[in-house]
This record gives C-alpha cells, sequence and structure tokens, in this order.
C-alpha cells in the first residue's frame, strides 16, 4: 500500500483562539496541509462537501449546529475525524465505545501529536468512520427536535412538528413538510426511532406518520383503510398499523 505524502485537513470551532492552536501545533506537521478554517458548523458542512478533505478537526459545543449535527451531514465525506470538547461526559462515552479519538480541551502539542498519528493511521488503512453506530450510542434513548437535511452545500432545519409524514426509499428517507419534500440518506427505522415520543407513528412498512396531520380513515378495496391526511394527502395503512392507530386514537 503506498503511503500517503500529505494529508488535507479542516479545523473548525466557533473560537478563534482555538482554532489558532490547532494551527500552530499542524505547523510543526509538514505533511498536514491545512485547506480552510470554519466557525460554525454551516461553514464546515458546506467546505467538507466541496474540498473532501482527508481529516476534519471538529469542536463538539458550537452554536446553531454541533459537532454531532455536523457529522451527521457530512456523512461519507468525513474521511477521518478528530473531535475536541471542553468536556462533555455523554460525548465521551461514545467516542470511547468506538475508538474514536478526540481532544479534550485544553489539550497540549504531545497529546494533539497523539491524536493525529492515530488519524493518520485510520486513513492510511482505509479504517471507515463508524458514523451512524456514533451518532446513535451519542442520541441513545434521546428524542430528537429537528432534523437536519443537506441539499449540496445548503442545509435544512426542519423542527419535527412541521413535519406531516416521512416515506421510505430504500436507504432513504423523503420527508414531507411544509408542502416540501426532502430527501436524507438515512432508513426509515432509524428516524422512526429518534421520533420516538413525538407523536409519530408507523402505519406502513413504508410510512411513519405524524398522528396530529391525520383528518380521517378509509376503507380502500379489499378491506385495506387509507389514511387522508388534512391537506388531503393519502397514505396507506397496513393492518399492524391500522391497530397501532386505533389504540391512540
Amino acid at each position: 500500500m503506498n503511503e500517503i505524502t500529505q494529508l488535507t485537513a479542516i479545523v473548525v470551532d466557533d473560537e478563534a483562539p482555538a482554532r489558532a492552536l490547532i494551527r500552530e501545533y499542524l505547523n510543526q506537521h509538514s505533511d498536514v496541509k491545512v485547506l480552510a478554517e470554519c466557525s460554525n458548523g454551516f461553514e464546515a458542512v458546506k467546505a467538507a462537501g466541496d474540498l473532501k478533505p482527508d481529516l476534519l478537526f471538529l469542536d463538539i459545543q458550537m452554536p446553531k449546529l454541533d459537532g454531532f449535527e455536523v457529522l451527521d451531514l457530512i456523512g461519507r465525506d468525513a474521511a477521518s475525524v478528530i473531535f475536541t470538547t471542553a468536556y462533555d461526559e455523554y460525548a465521551l462515552r461514545a467516542f470511547n465505545v468506538h475508538a474514536v479519538d478526540y481532544l479534550l480541551k485544553p489539550f497540549g502539542a504531545e497529546r494533539f501529536d497523539e491524536a493525529l498519528e492515530l488519524a493518520r493511521i485510520r486513513i492510511r488503512t482505509r479504517d471507515p468512520l463508524p458514523i451512524r453506530e456514533l451518532l446513535d450510542t451519542h442520541r441513545e434513548g434521546a428524542a430528537i427536535d429537528r432534523v437536519l437535511i443537506r441539499d449540496r452545500s445548503n442545509v435544512h432545519v426542519i423542527p419535527v412538528e412541521q413535519i406531516d409524514y416521512i416515506e421510505a426509499q430504500d436507504d432513504y428517507v423523503s420527508i414531507r413538510a411544509a408542502g416540501r419534500s426532502y430527501l436524507k440518506e438515512q432508513t426509515l427505522g432509524e428516524l422512526e426511532a429518534q421520533l420516538a415520543g413525538k407523536g409519530f407513528l408507523r402505519i406502513h412498512r413504508r410510512y411513519v406518520l405524524n398522528v396530529s396531520r391525520l383528518a380521517k380513515i378509509e376503507l380502500s378495496e379489499k378491506d385495506s383503510r387509507i389514511a387522508i391526511l388534512h391537506d388531503k394527502t393519502q397514505l396507506p395503512i397496513s393492518r399492524s398499523g391500522y391497530t397501532k392507530l386505533r389504540g391512540l386514537l
């Protein structure tokens, strides 16, 4: 296997001194080229998509989009990541479970070099970052309040109460909200679990419905049933879905 002669990196932190410190440490490593610095998660998502760096130095605690939300959005564009955090016990647990490296602020040059060497090994061996597993561990037991969707360089932030229904489309889901449909790379089962306790119900193997959008249920052919939403949209209801709906209504 050929050795990588130079690594490309993006530094993401909402605090300028923190970005400057990482730059200072990276100046001691001639094999690393910094492609960009980002002061927020939205900039990071765009830069990662456009530049596709080998390595991302990613702060966790940031306004608007935190580090985990950035990771969720960039997905396959994250070749390798070194997380930086002041202290987040829950986040550290997720990293430790999946052997993903992080830098606990304040960190020194020796600890930084150690993390960088581990990242080099991951990149050299093409060891994929366990993105979905890491996010699942971080979110364990916690329902989400919004869904983030990346559309090229744009990011859509959709509060869950605005969602009408979600449809499975292979490894993607189509999210219908406010008269628009958004495509997200995630399975229906994963998103359904994240919406637990938020008023959503699986009414069919392909559909999860925001129950507040249901206007009525009608019989269709062959004793099957359909859900009629307030906007007149019609969705199929399976037998098990109908049983669950009856338990709620």
